[in-house]
């Protein structure tokens, strides 16, 4: 059951990433977008790892694509020549060969390195084998003791990237 969900969930978003690469419209590429990133997080949790699915949908899902999504809504594009033209934001797909080559040939070579890995499953030292586990509080208690200076320089950063991009953001007055 479980490696059909994984098939089904892989399927789904590489259907979705196919899409996105296929599609002359950037706002149905933007909502594929969001159902290749709930495929990922499906396989995170898949995975039992569900911090990084709940890390998935809060970041990727909830910020970046929205804001991505609101971006292309609310982009200024000018007024229609004609009042029949359909109301569509689409792209031209220039040198389609050269883009196929290259995904071909990194996915060969992506193909190649997890065909020929030796991965290894992780065991608590006492869980039973094959028993769900969850990794927030490992990660958690490894963010606030041992990695707690780096946690807290990223946090300043960001806060400095945040009042820097609001201060560029504001309207200035020329006198």
């Amino acid at each position: 059951m479980i490696q059909a969900a994984f098939y089904g969930f892989s399927a789904l978003a590489i259907g979705a990433a196919l899409f996105i690469l296929f599609t002359r419209n950037v706002l149905y590429a933007a909502f594929c977008l969001f159902v290749v990133l709930l495929g990922v997080a499906a396989l995170f949790v898949l995975m039992g790892a569900d911090f990084l699915a709940i890390a998935q949908i809060l970041i990727y899902v909830g910020g970046v694509l929205i804001l991505l999504i609101f971006g292309i809504m609310l982009t200024h594009r000018g007024e229609p020549t004609t009042s029949q033209q359909p109301n569509r934001i689409t792209t031209k797909h220039l040198n389609k060969f050269w883009g196929f080559t290259v995904a071909l040939s990194i996915f060969g070579i992506l193909f190649t390195v997890l065909v020929s890995a030796n991965f290894q499953i992780m065991q608590l030292p006492n869980a039973p084998i094959n028993a769900p586990h969850s990794t927030v509080r490992r990660i958690g208690l490894s963010l606030l003791t041992d990695n707690v200076l780096p946690f807290e320089i990223a946090g300043v950063l960001l806060l400095m990237a945040l009042i820097g991009a609001a201060y560029v953001a504001t309207p200035t007055k020329i006198e």
